[in-house]
């Protein structure tokens, strides 16, 4: 990866969140079964703080995962897009945890931090800035 790729813009970047959003969706489900029969095979109700922290850090572990290695999600590889350093290299573990929980605060923003890749020279948000990071699109 160079350092004069083409950053990704807004709306090719919503598209691949949200298509990564149906496939979290569905781990989550998966994550939620394997819990089932530790709950007495009943619903968890829905401030339950573990079972509410249980879910970030599944969630965390799927973005986590896809970004540490090879930097696409399955949506970034649908909307061709590849998430780096600033210098073109894959992220790391503590890149991944900033970004993931600066990405929350930026959701929790009424999504401030990701509008402001519209105002960015270099079409970066706030959890890029804060990881060290980029989006790029890809040939």
């Amino acid at each position: 990866m160079t350092s004069n790729c083409v950053p990704a813009g807004l709306l090719r970047r919503l598209a691949a969140f949200f298509y990564d959003l149906v496939v979290l969706v569905a781990v989550l489900f998966a994550a939620t079964l394997v819990l089932l029969p530790l709950n007495g095979g009943e619903a968890f109700r829905p401030n339950h703080g573990l079972y509410s922290a249980y879910l970030v850090l599944v969630s965390f572990a799927f973005f986590g995962w896809f970004w540490t290695h090879g930097g696409q999600t399955l949506g970034m590889r649908a909307w061709k897009i590849r998430l780096c350093t600033t210098a073109g290299n894959p992220i790391s573990w503590g890149q991944a945890s900033i970004r993931f929980v600066c990405g929350l605060i930026s959701f929790g923003l009424m999504g401030l931090g990701f509008l402001w890749i519209v105002f960015d020279s270099q079409g970066r948000s706030w959890h890029d800035l804060a990881s060290g990071s980029r989006v790029v699109r890809e040939n």
